[in-house]
């Protein structure tokens, strides 16, 4: 069975041990460390030669541009997930995080077996952060005001005739778009949170973003969601379940 290839960059070499020891205690090994690093130029070099599937980050580490680093690695390695590791919880952070395109953010007290589920999700293309940051809502504020910013900055899309996304899909984003997690999303239109994330996912699958932040910038270009979620005639009241949208089909509606 091939392993996840990580990088740690960290300059705390207890840290960076303690990684070591988390993998280490997989057996089958699932985990290959495949570098460490100190400071942010080593961090970049061994990330475009070994080309790791997951990069424990430790963002104040010298020699890196505040979080812009975060992009920079995701540029230069497509394929790697970017956890953000910190000392303690800070909003400051967790919102310069998920606006960077972290896909986790974990403190440095988590367990081994945290450690270790998270960096398997991450390596799956599951973005962790979204649930962390919309449920803070001071952060959720921030993040909707930068989906407004973003949207406004951008010059206006042609208008398609062609719309990929179902009604239903619309008001999950549209509900998205206000911060809320999974669990207020459901509970707002009365679906199940396993419903909520199938219906994300596939608005990710067929607009091509990585996350929900850039799926709700983008319905926000286009045009299909504004700040205030449409009302959807026939939505059930919140509270109520209707588990029967998971099965709601990809027809794509046609303006």
């Amino acid at each position: 069975m091939d392993t996840i290839p990580i990088l740690i960059v960290d300059d705390a070499p207890l840290f960076r041990h303690g990684v070591r020891a988390a993998v280490a205690e997989e057996v089958p090994a699932e985990f290959t460390v495949v570098g460490e690093a100190a400071d942010g130029t080593r961090a970049l070099e061994l990330a475009i030669t070994h080309e790791p599937s997951v990069i424990l980050l430790n963002a104040a580490v010298e020699g890196l541009d505040g979080f812009e680093v975060i992009r920079t690695l995701k540029r230069r390695v497509p394929g790697a997930a970017v956890i953000v590791v910190a000392d303690r919880e800070d909003e400051e952070t967790l919102f310069y995080a998920i606006t960077y395109g972290a896909s986790a953010y974990l403190l440095k007290s988590a367990g081994a077996d945290d450690l270790r589920d998270v960096m398997r999700r991450v390596a799956r293309g599951e973005y962790l952060i979204n649930d962390r940051v919309l449920s803070t809502p001071l952060v959720a504020a921030r993040v909707l005001e930068s989906f407004r910013d973003l949207a406004h900055d951008v010059e206006p899309e042609v208008e398609d005739l062609y719309m990929p996304l179902s009604p239903r899909e619309i008001d999950v984003l549209g509900v998205v778009a206000q911060g809320n997690s999974n669990k207020e999303v459901a509970t707002i239109l009365g679906i199940s949170d396993q419903t909520v994330k199938n219906h994300i996912t596939s608005i990710m699958r067929k607009l091509a973003v990585n996350d929900r932040t850039h799926a709700v910038v983008y319905a926000l270009r286009h045009g299909w969601i504004t700040d205030t979620p449409r009302a959807r005639r026939g939505a059930a009241a919140p509270g109520a379940r209707q588990d029967s949208d998971a099965a709601e089909g990809d027809t794509a509606a046609v303006r």
